[in-house]
């Protein structure tokens, strides 16, 4: 699942207690949608967040939900109510264990893609660092190598 804020704008970046609520929010609603979390990384303007589930209707409900009162909440924050928040939310069936590892891969890296740090497991809104500490960092490396990003995603999270 992926979503990100209208015109790319930096609203979930205004601040580290931002960036941080927001994760902390994702985090808690797929917990309480029984979802399966293998991955996620909020930056400052989109989120990626992998997942498994057989109630994809009930999530995207909520992430609805969610995406309402942060909009509320963070234009009211920042006066300017009114603002379009959130554009191009959408979900995509994993297809294959390669598909699988590659958007894992992926969502990791995106913070080092956009220039934020130069190590994935640098970035502290994303399971980076705990997936790593998980696997180890020789299982990490082969899984990188076995399923390279390369062009993945191209032209869809552009800064």
């Amino acid at each position: 699942i992926t979503s990100a804020c209208y015109e790319h704008a930096h609203v979930i970046g205004s601040s580290t207690s931002r960036m941080a609520e927001c994760e902390s929010a994702l985090i808690e609603l797929c917990r309480a949608n029984d979802v399966r979390i293998f991955g996620w990384c909020v930056l400052p303007n989109h989120y990626h967040v992998l997942v498994g589930t057989d109630k994809v209707k009930l999530l995207q409900a909520s992430l609805g939900k969610f995406h309402g009162s942060s909009s509320f909440k963070w234009n009211g924050e920042d006066r300017t109510r009114g603002r379009k928040v959130w554009h191009r939310s959408f979900e995509r069936q994993i297809r294959s264990e390669r598909h699988f590892f590659a958007s894992l891969n992926y969502l990791h890296h995106n913070p080092v893609k956009h220039g934020y740090v130069s190590k994935w497991t640098e970035w502290p809104y994303s399971s980076g660092a705990e997936y790593l500490e998980k696997i180890g960092r020789d299982v990490a490396a082969s899984i990188w190598k076995e399923y390279p990003v390369f062009e993945f995603g191209k032209d869809w999270d552009f800064d």
